[in-house]
């Protein structure tokens, strides 16, 4: 990082945590950080355990149906880190599963590699190629009702379909560029060297552009407040629509509109993690920890408007996850004399969605979906 800021004197905000956490010598996500329990830097959705998946799963069938049960039906992971999203929503055995072709996105080599684990990978071809004897040409097999197929890619695939895009936690992840209001107009947060040799900020005057889009989206901010610019996210989800024949994006993250960041503190909304704990500044040893900062969807709105928000919470009952629990104290009170592995996991589902709902973790979370 320092010979890439001795370079050029200066980065900007964007260039750091890109470096901090892709970079493929030392990036934090590079170097296997993430989401999981033991050893791992934070818990996602996903990690709580499988009801997650489960609820998933239920809308994945729901929107199979609306589409008429296209086949293939393509799922795209972004940003799928261990591919625990992809473990419990295959355990739970969805009715798409034959036409169902899963894509797990994940930059970070090491992580990807992690995928293989726990599920069966097969070459992107057989999951992207061609299915129908007027495409094949002699080029594969058909791949109708073969489902449920499973491959990982580093970045999202280039073929348009029919299908979904989930983005659970990955676009807090995507770097951003970082401004603070002065008193005669807005500043760049630049990331430099300091005298003893270490990461420093340095404000500098935005540029035109940049300091016409913030008067825009924060026209009243006050002196000293700071706001991200999501270009990576705004990026990210113009690429996902564009895929999508027919189908949805959904991203959930916690989320606030960029007039309600700059009235806030930055450090509640620019984090880092690091074994479970907040971690230090953003500019502490970059890589050992998580750079993460809340989505503003108003800037994404730019693309398209979504056509559904709601919390976490009000998207887990809407899709039932009340009644997977009911489900689960049935279960387990039918089999708690000699408790089997399915007994187990049916009990646990009352505590995994105490924490899915919780109104001051996870169930707080924005799901935004834009429809095809």
């Amino acid at each position: 990082m320092l010979d890439l800021v001795e370079r050029y004197g200066s980065i900007r905000f964007d260039e750091f945590v890109e470096v901090a956490l892709y970079h493929p010598d030392g990036g934090f996500f590079t170097g296997g950080g993430g989401a999981g329990r033991s050893g791992a830097d934070f818990i996602t959705s996903p990690e709580v355990g499988p009801l997650y998946g489960a609820v998933v799963a239920a809308y994945l069938d729901a929107r199979w149906d609306e589409l008429g049960q296209p086949d293939p039906y393509v799922v795209v992971d972004a940003g799928a880190g261990r591919g625990a999203l992809a473990i419990s929503l295959l355990t739970a055995e969805p009715r798409c599963a034959p036409a169902l072709r899963l894509i797990l996105v994940e930059r970070s080599e090491e992580l990807r590699a992690r995928q293989a684990d726990h599920l069966e990978l097969v070459h992107p071809f057989e999951v992207l190629g061609p299915s129908t004897d007027d495409d094949r040409d002699g080029l594969g097999p058909r791949t109708e009702g073969r489902g449920p197929l499973c491959c990982a890619l580093p970045d999202l695939p280039a073929a348009r379909f029919a299908g979904v895009v989930v983005a659970n936690e990955l676009l807090d992840n995507l770097p951003f560029r970082l401004f603070e209001r002065g008193g005669d107009g807005w500043r760049e947060v630049r990331v430099s060297e300091d005298a003893s040799g270490g990461l420093a900020e340095l404000l500098v005057p935005a540029d035109d552009a940049a300091a016409a889009r913030l008067d825009e989206l924060v026209p009243e901010a006050a002196a000293g407040a700071r706001v991200p610019l999501q270009a990576a996210a705004v990026d990210w989800l113009t690429d996902a629509l564009a895929l999508i024949e027919a189908g949805s994006v959904l991203v959930v993250d916690y989320a606030a509109p960029t007039a309600q960041l700059a009235a806030r503190p930055v450090r509640e909304w620019l984090r880092t993690y690091r074994g479970h704990e907040r971690g230090g500044d953003p500019l502490d040893a970059p890589g050992s920890q998580d750079i993460t900062c809340e989505v503003a969807l108003d800037q994404l709105a730019r693309v398209a408007e979504p056509d559904d928000t709601c919390t976490q919470a009000e998207w887990l009952r809407r899709w039932g996850i009340d009644d997977l629990v009911e489900e689960g104290r049935r279960l387990w009170a039918e089999r708690a004399h000699a408790p089997d592995l399915a007994a187990m996991r049916a009990r646990s589902r009352a505590v995994e969605a105490e924490a899915l709902l919780d109104p001051s973790g996870l169930g707080a979370f924005t799901v935004a979906e834009w429809r095809r």
